[in-house]
């Protein structure tokens, strides 16, 4: 990723406190094959964080340079004429912000919640804790297991109780550590579902099933040393972490994923390497009745299905694209805040051993999507905390659209 992190370091573990000191984050355009080309010449080095991968000529491409290449990247923008601007000025400034804005928050207690502050992982598990013991007739705390760095890795199910015999709807968030808003928009629907009465009838013939954070190693030092971590903290040879999002074994390694452990995708000494992704794979596996599969990630408001390991489309594509288009809708009535909707790989580019995949095509899941939940401009993955609110409300109602799908489409016999 970053030479502070992923080179100098190789041998000594993670660092501590890397800073972003006069990093900028640029948005490029490239409108031929050859600036694509270029780009990806630049996506191996150190000293460049591609934030969106590069993928059709014409889209957008955003990514982060180290001060030392900013003057030659910017020359050769401007030599050949490639569209761009600068979208943040200085990251570290971004960062700064937010980490003044939670010393001045008081911190979760008594597990209860609030909307303005994003959580540290033992804070989460405290929430869910609280719930399962004021409501003990609607959630069920569950281990999910241990992550690499043994943090218990809890999730609850949530359910009315009516029937032993409802669709499940499994929803997870966090794989990527820097994507803070994923576990906050997990925990507003936890929220909502279990502590508002005005949504009861969301649970009535839906069962969910809600893991906040899929990463916890990696979110804590997103937290504790590098604000932009992405991948897990598994220990490799000279650089550390895999991409677990890369790491299933559904047509793992085949594309948009990378066998160097220093890059942002690498896919793991070998497809469920990560603890983490084997947890999510037997989950799927033992539990009956799930019916559909949503992954919270961030930044780009996208609502993305399957395939993502090359250009071909599932055989209930059609139902998909018309769900997301409802989805879409539903959110956008909030506020205005549009989605693009379509398969991974001809919405953005291919990325194979991904979990959304895995779902469908390893564990029999038919209605399957990553949700790309906004950010970007002048934060990027560090979205601040006073939009929480805005982005967890308006994603509800979106929530609320799968829920009524699900229970109309994919009741189980009894």
């Amino acid at each position: 990723m970053r030479a502070t992190v992923l080179v100098a370091l190789a041998l000594l573990g993670f660092a501590s406190g890397v800073s972003y000191d006069g990093y900028k984050v640029y948005k490029v355009v490239p409108k031929t094959e050859i600036e694509n080309v270029y780009l990806n010449s630049l996506a191996s080095s150190a000293d460049f964080d591609f934030w969106s991968t590069i993928n059709k000529v014409g889209n957008p491409v955003t990514v982060m340079a180290s001060p030392k290449v900013q003057r030659m990247f910017e020359d050769y923008l401007k030599t050949n004429n490639l569209e761009y601007n600068v979208e943040i000025e200085n990251v570290e400034s971004t960062i700064e912000a937010e980490r003044q804005y939670h010393r001045s928050k008081e911190a979760l207690k008594s597990g209860r919640i609030s909307f303005d502050q994003y959580l540290r992982h033992d804070q989460i598990n405290a929430y869910l804790d609280q719930l399962a013991k004021d409501y003990p007739d609607t959630v069920t705390l569950e281990s999910f297991g241990q992550s690499y760095e043994k943090r218990q890795m809890n999730l609850v199910r949530i359910s009315s109780g009516s029937s032993s015999s409802k669709p499940v709807i499994f929803v997870d968030a966090g794989i990527h550590a820097r994507e803070w808003i994923a576990p906050a928009t997990a925990l507003y629907l936890i929220n909502q579902l279990v502590e508002n009465p005005a949504n009861s009838d969301l649970i009535r013939d839906v069962d969910w099933i809600i893991l906040p954070c899929l990463n916890p190693d990696g979110y804590e030092y997103s937290w504790n040393s590098d604000r932009l971590w992405r991948k897990t903290v598994s220990p490799g040879s000279l650089c550390n972490g895999c991409d677990a999002n890369r790491n299933f074994d559904f047509h793992w390694m085949e594309a948009g994923a990378s066998s160097w452990e220093c890059s942002e995708t690498y896919a793991g000494k070998q497809a469920f390497s990560e603890v983490e992704a084997r947890h999510l794979r037997d989950y799927l596996a033992k539990t009956a009745n799930i019916k559909a599969y949503l992954t919270l990630h961030s930044y780009g408001q996208y609502l993305l299905y399957p395939w993502g390991y090359g250009n071909v489309l599932p055989d209930n594509w059609r139902e998909l694209d018309d769900l997301g288009h409802q989805v879409d809708n539903a959110i956008r009535a909030v506020s205005g805040t549009r989605y693009t909707i379509g398969s991974s790989t001809q919405v953005l580019y291919a990325a194979a051993g991904a979990s959304d995949d895995w779902a469908m095509g390893g564990a029999g899941i038919d209605i399957v999507y990553t949700i790309e939940l906004p950010g970007g401009g002048v934060y990027g993955f560090d979205l601040p905390a006073s939009r929480i609110q805005g982005v967890v409300v308006e994603t509800f109602e979106g929530f609320k659209v799968y829920a009524d799908y699900v229970a109309k489409n994919r009741k189980i016999d009894n």
